[in-house]
């Protein structure tokens, strides 16, 4: 995928319409901290397109990127952060279930997990819950960097043993200081879920 341009077209909150799109959607979920938006820019080409932050549980809207014209790059609210009300939460929840349910466009679900972590009773809860959606989402192992090459393979043993992944999934582990991972994950949107060759 060549990033000719990016536009963070629409903001969707708790009580918004979801947008009623004709391209194809990507989602991205992951929980507060995980390096979403980190991950987000990377893939865009861009320094601070979606916003990092220091403070996690920032991320309360699903914010709809459109690239080149041809496809959302969509970023789902963070979950499971402690300083947040159970009520917010739960609103939080509703938002993404509906976007889930009711995106026509939707064709792929990457589900962000931070490597160096054995995966959370919440990382848990958000695999098997993105499952009974119908999805089989795909794993980014974020964070990269921060381990030595040596523990990468145990790492992502740990990953797919905590989460139980169902057979055949996709774990690709992922650095946004290094961009390690990036093509990889493009490539796979382009063959699996936009039906392009990966000449690109």
């Amino acid at each position: 995928m060549v990033i000719k341009n990016v536009n963070l077209e629409t903001v969707c909150g708790i009580t918004s319409k979801l947008p009623d799109h004709t391209l194809p959607e990507i989602a991205f979920a992951g929980k507060s901290n995980v390096g979403k938006s980190s991950l987000i820019n990377a893939l865009m080409n861009r320094k601070a397109l979606a916003r990092t932050s220091a403070k996690p549980g920032k991320t309360q809207t699903i914010n709809f990127y459109n690239i080149n014209e041809e496809m959302y790059l969509v970023d789902l609210p963070g979950y499971g952060y402690a300083k947040v009300s159970e009520q917010e939460k739960a609103q939080w929840g509703k938002l993404i279930e509906r976007y889930l349910h009711g995106s026509k466009q939707l064709r792929a679900v990457f589900l962000l997990i931070d490597i160096r972590h054995d995966p959370s009773a919440n990382d848990k809860m958000m695999y098997d819950w993105i499952v009974d959606q119908g999805f089989n989402p795909i794993i980014i192992a974020t964070k990269l960097d921060k381990l030595k090459r040596s523990q990468v393979q145990k790492q992502v043993k740990a990953i797919k043993t905590g989460l139980k992944l169902l057979p055949g999934t996709v774990v690709i582990p992922f650095s946004a200081e290094t961009k390690q991972g990036r093509d990889e994950i493009w490539n796979l949107v382009d063959t699996e879920f936009l039906g392009k060759g990966t000449e690109e």
